[in-house]
C-alpha cells in the first residue's frame, strides 16, 4: 500500500509518497497543474507495486483540477476537510514546522493511519458543479448590488431626498425596480417642484406608460405635493446629473446579472431530482430553493443526518471537562458559510408567515417562546430544518431507485 499526499496550492502542488510502514518512497516534489504534470505523475505512480491512494485537502477551487485528472486516471482519491488535517499529529514533536514539503508528508502519513475510512471523491454532475459555481457569482453579484443601491441613495439624499420610499414594487425578471427608473428620469427634486402639478401629472402619465407600470394620478399629485417641500443639498446641475444617472446605469446592470443567474440556477435545479420534494418545503420558493441545493450539493455525499449538520456549521460545540459544563454551547461555524446564510434567510422567511402547520416554525416559536435568545433559536431552526431536509430528500430518492447508488464522498466531514 502507499499513501500520496498532495499539499495543493494555486497552479501547483507538492506530493509525497510513503509505504505502509511509513518509509518514504518518493521524496516531496512539485507537480504543476497542467496535462504534462498530471501525465507524468500517473506515470509514476503506476509504477509503484500495490495499491495507491491520494489524499488532500478540499481547499477552495484549486484542488478540483488535481483531483478530477488522478480520478479519471483510475485512482483512488480522498479528498478531505483542511480541519481534520489541521488536528491530525502524527508524532509527539513539540516542533512547529509548515512548509509545503511538511505538509505533503503530514497527509501521507494521515492517509495511511486512515487507510480504511478515507471517503472517496468522485466528481459532482455538471448541473451540481454548474449549480454552485452560479450560486457563488449570484452571492457575490448579490453583494454588489446592495453596495450600489445604497450608494445610489445616498447620492439621492443630496439632490431628491426620499426618493427611493416613493414606491415598494418589487424587483422585475429583467432587475428593474420602479423608484430606480422614477430617479433616472426625475433626478433632481427640481425636475417635479419646478413645474406645475398638472405638467408633471401628465409627464408621470407618459413615464408609467413608457415603462410598463401602473398610473394613479393621486400618487403623482402626493410625489409633487411632497417634492414642493423637500429641500435638496445640492443645486440641480449637469454634474449631479451625471452622479446619479451613472448610479443608476451601474445598479441596473448588476441587478439584472443578479436576475439572470436566479433564473438560471431555477432553470439548472429544476433538472435534479429532488426539486419537487425541496420546492414543496415552507419558505422554500424559486430564488431559496436552488440556494439551498447548490450548497448542500448531492445528499447521497452525507452518511447521516448529523453529516449535514456538521457540513453547515450549525451543530453545538461541546466544550465540558470535569465539572465545567457550559450552559450556552455556540454553533461551530466550521461549514459553509454560504449554506448558513441561506439557511438563515429561510428562518426568517419562516418566521414572517408564521405557518402554523409547519414543524420548523413550531420548533421555533417554541424556543422563543422559552426566552431563548434570537441567535440560539435561529441556529437550532436551521438545525432542525436540516434534519427534516435529510429525511424527505433521502425518501424522495429511494422512491426513484437513486439512493443505492452515491455519486460521491468528496464534502462528506466525518
Amino acid at each position: 500500500m502507499f499513501a500520496v499526499g498532495v499539499d495543493v496550492s494555486n497552479g501547483r502542488s507538492t506530493v509525497a509518497v510513503i509505504g505502509a510502514r511509513r518509509k518514504v518512497v518518493m521524496k516531496p516534489f512539485e507537480v504543476p497543474h497542467t496535462a504534462d504534470g498530471f501525465a507524468s505523475l500517473s506515470e509514476k505512480l503506476n509504477s509503484l507495486d500495490g495499491e495507491t491512494r491520494i489524499v488532500m485537502e478540499h481547499t477552495g477551487r484549486y484542488y478540483e483540477s488535481f483531483a478530477m485528472s488522478m480520478y479519471r486516471a483510475g485512482f483512488f482519491v480522498s479528498a478531505v476537510n483542511p480541519l481534520v488535517i489541521k488536528d491530525y499529529r502524527e508524532d509527539v514533536s513539540v516542533r512547529k514546522v509548515k512548509t509545503d514539503k511538511a505538509d505533503a508528508l503530514k497527509i501521507a502519513q494521515f492517509a495511511i493511519d486512515k487507510w480504511e475510512i478515507l471517503p472517496q471523491y468522485t466528481p459532482m454532475d455538471t448541473i451540481r458543479y454548474n449549480l454552485k459555481t452560479l450560486h457563488r457569482q449570484f452571492q457575490l453579484s448579490s453583494k454588489t448590488r446592495t453596495a450600489l443601491n445604497n450608494n445610489l441613495i445616498a447620492l439621492l439624499e443630496q439632490s431628491y431626498p426620499g426618493a427611493n420610499r416613493y414606491f415598494d414594487s418589487p424587483v422585475r425578471p429583467d432587475g428593474s425596480q420602479k423608484w430606480v427608473d422614477f430617479v433616472d428620469t426625475f433626478w433632481h427634486v427640481d425636475c417635479v417642484a419646478r413645474v406645475s402639478q398638472s405638467a408633471f401629472v401628465e409627464r408621470y402619465r407618459k413615464w408609467c406608460k413608457r415603462h410598463g407600470y401602473n398610473f394613479s394620478e393621486q400618487k403623482a399629485i402626493e410625489i409633487h405635493t411632497e417634492a414642493r417641500q423637500k429641500f435638496p443639498l445640492v443645486p440641480k446641475s449637469d454634474t449631479c446629473k451625471l452622479l446619479v444617472k451613472e448610479a443608476v446605469s451601474q445598479l441596473n446592470a448588476v441587478s439584472r446579472t443578479v436576475e439572470t443567474y436566479r433564473t438560471e440556477m431555477d432553470r439548472l435545479a429544476s433538472q435534479l431530482p429532488e426539486y419537487d420534494t425541496v420546492m414543496a418545503m415552507t419558505g422554500v420558493g424559486k430564488s431559496m430553493g436552488p440556494q439551498l441545493m447548490a450548497e448542500i450539493g448531492d445528499l447521497r455525499c452525507f452518511a447521516h443526518q448529523k453529516s449535514l449538520v456538521g457540513f453547515a456549521g450549525t451543530d453545538p460545540i461541546k466544550d465540558d471537562s470535569g465539572d465545567k459544563v457550559s450552559d450556552s454551547k455556540p454553533s461551530s461555524k466550521r461549514g459553509s458559510p454560504y449554506l448558513r446564510k441561506t439557511l438563515f434567510v429561510i428562518m426568517t422567511i419562516l418566521l414572517q408567515l408564521q405557518p402554523q402547520d409547519d414543524p420548523v416554525y413550531q420548533f421555533l416559536d417554541k424556543k422563543r417562546s422559552e426566552g431563548k435568545k434570537y441567535y440560539v433559536y435561529m441556529t437550532a431552526g436551521m438545525t432542525k430544518f436540516l434534519r427534516i431536509y435529510y429525511g424527505r430528500v433521502r425518501d424522495c430518492l429511494k422512491e426513484k431507485g437513486l439512493w443505492d447508488s452515491p455519486a460521491s464522498q468528496a464534502v462528506n466531514p466525518d
